[in-house]
């Protein structure tokens, strides 16, 4: 068994903690991918994997390996790179995770241009709202919003995204334009439960900082979902910026209370600090960089 063949389909296992799914990702067949993981097992004289017959999960042994295994990977598909005299084009995979409302619009179209640039680049994109473990699910980058909780992970900040008050000309027509926060009281709030303190919204005055406590018939734990019904005149929101821009540009929603924003969230790229970010990886980074901060 070529060593480097029983890490890639170790890896890939360990990944999708399944066998199907991982022979799928690389392309060989389920019974080929446990016979390499079995003889790099024997090689190691370790078990890397428990197996039952509904799941597999990585040993302790088996996910320190997996940790050391995944750079020693990327390093070597870059050598292979370097060899073949292809280091002046970019390739190979790029798993990214990301939350599933920024990541289904406005990440798809910052992609576009990078894989365009760079063809042989393939990306594989998931989306969740919930964090995933990174180094256990074999993420080369995560795209997250907020400050970073894991300290084995690296953060490039790319971007601040404002959180910005809005709602729609029918909603201010029929309900009135608030005088100011504290005026929310008085109206229907949209409430966005991803967070903690949802229903107290902050602003900033002449005497600093403040919170104004709202409440609203309706709620949801996903931004976009709030802006659409911002949109349709059910009440006003507390959203991203990116979530609103679309409805502002065609004039469904009116920001308020701009001079008062008192928020904003870093968005920032993020990878485990142990990873060799291979050229690509980089490469797609600076991307993001530049494409977000010259918005």
């Amino acid at each position: 068994m070529d060593t480097i063949q029983g890490m890639r389909a170790f890896a890939a296992v360990a990944a999708h903690s399944s066998f199907t799914e991982g022979a799928k990702q690389i392309g060989i067949s389920t019974k080929l991918a446990s016979k390499y993981v079995g003889q790099l097992e024997d090689r190691l004289n370790a078990q890397l994997f428990n197996r039952t017959t509904r799941s597999v999960t990585l040993t302790d042994t088996g996910r320190s390996y997996y940790e050391r295994c995944l750079p020693l990977l990327e390093q070597f598909d870059e050598l292979e790179g370097l060899v073949q005299q292809r280091q002046t084009e970019l390739a190979g995979r790029i798993r990214i995770t990301a939350p599933t409302g920024y990541g289904s619009a406005e990440l798809i179209h910052l992609l576009k241009p990078f894989q365009t640039q760079h063809p042989k680049v393939s990306v594989e994109l998931h989306l969740s709202d919930h964090h995933v473990s990174m180094v256990e699910e074999g993420y080369d980058l995560a795209i997250r919003f907020g400050a970073l909780k894991d300290s084995t992970l690296v953060a490039r900040k790319l971007m601040d995204m404002r959180i910005v008050c809005c709602a729609s000309p029918d909603y201010l027509t029929k309900h009135g334009i608030p005088s100011g926060p504290a005026a929310l009281a008085t109206h229907n709030c949209l409430l966005q439960t991803a967070g903690t303190n949802f229903d107290h919204w902050a602003f900033k005055g002449t005497d600093g900082p403040y919170s104004v406590t709202v409440a609203g018939n309706f709620r949801a734990n996903s931004p976009r979902a709030l802006a659409n019904m911002a949109a349709d005149g059910m009440g006003i929101g507390r959203i991203p910026l990116y979530t609103a821009q679309p409805f502002l540009a065609s004039g469904q929603l009116k920001l308020l209370f701009e001079s008062q924003e008192a928020v904003s969230v870093g968005l920032f790229a993020v990878y485990p600090q142990n990873r060799h970010l291979t050229a690509r990886i980089r490469a797609l980074i600076e991307h993001l960089v530049t494409q977000l901060r010259g918005s």
